[in-house]
């Protein structure tokens, strides 16, 4: 009886697992750049003492979705959305370098390039990028070069400056961090690859599909309803037998 209880129990436990998962891509359906989680559910012995007789069930996030989310256009100079493959490099806040899609970008008071949720953009060379200020324009182009020109220069001056560093990884050689940042798993920088092209005035939706997401918390919700049924007819079938050795 017990095996029921506990496949049933396991089950019913990790399912929520799933829902929390699916819930946070509900959440993220309109997060810039997002990339959401992918779960899965696999058996699993549970080994201790005696014979490995008992079987539980696991949900995993072995992955995430790395399909492009759609191109919104905001006519804004920093704004930037990766065409295609690629990443943007950016500064933690555990200070290590990690990658993402988010390319709404700003200019903060001391003249570093940032995300607008306050990370620093990196260059080529892996450090921060410090633009001169004031700034009477600012422009990026395809390659992620930064085309400034100060208040006060003639509209035909200018100049070029540093290049936000675009990295092309394996996805899968990069997994998602607690804070939505992507990162090497083997903790290493990745290289800068020229092969990225952004495009400005730009902003790349998050990649969620909400309806098939409703559909996925729908369907996990009905599992969890049967799981409870199991664990209470495995309470009855008990009861029963209770009953019966009293006879």
């Amino acid at each position: 009886m017990d095996h029921l209880l506990y496949i049933a129990m396991s089950g019913a436990k990790e399912n929520m697992h799933s829902v929390a998962v699916r819930a946070n891509n509900l959440a993220n359906a309109n997060t810039t750049g997002f990339k959401a989680d992918m779960e899965q559910a696999r058996a699993m012995q549970a080994f201790g003492e005696g014979l490995p007789s008992r079987v539980f069930a696991l949900t995993e996030r072995p992955a995430q979705s790395f399909a492009s989310g759609p191109i919104q256009t905001t006519g804004r100079d920093l704004d930037v959305a990766v065409a295609g493959d690629g990443w943007l490099a950016v500064e933690a806040k555990d200070g290590g370098e990690a990658y993402t899609r988010f390319g709404s970008l700003q200019v903060s008071p001391e003249g570093l390039l940032q995300t607008s949720n306050g990370l620093n953009v990196l260059d080529d060379g892996g450090g921060p990028i410090f633009l001169p200020l004031p700034l009477e324009k600012m422009e990026i182009n395809k390659d992620g070069t930064i085309f400034a020109r100060l208040e006060g220069e003639p509209v035909n001056g200018g100049a070029e400056l540093q290049r936000i560093k675009t990295v092309l990884p394996n996805n899968a050689d990069i997994e998602k961090g607690p804070d939505g940042l992507f990162r090497r798993k083997d903790g290493q920088a990745e290289a800068p690859s020229a092969q990225v092209q952004l495009l400005a005035g730009a902003l790349e939706g998050s990649n969620v599909n909400p309806v098939a997401e409703m559909t996925h918390l729908i369907d996990l919700q009905r599992r969890f309803e049967t799981q409870l049924k199991m664990m209470s007819h495995a309470e009855e079938n008990d009861k029963a037998h209770a009953q019966l050795l009293r006879i």
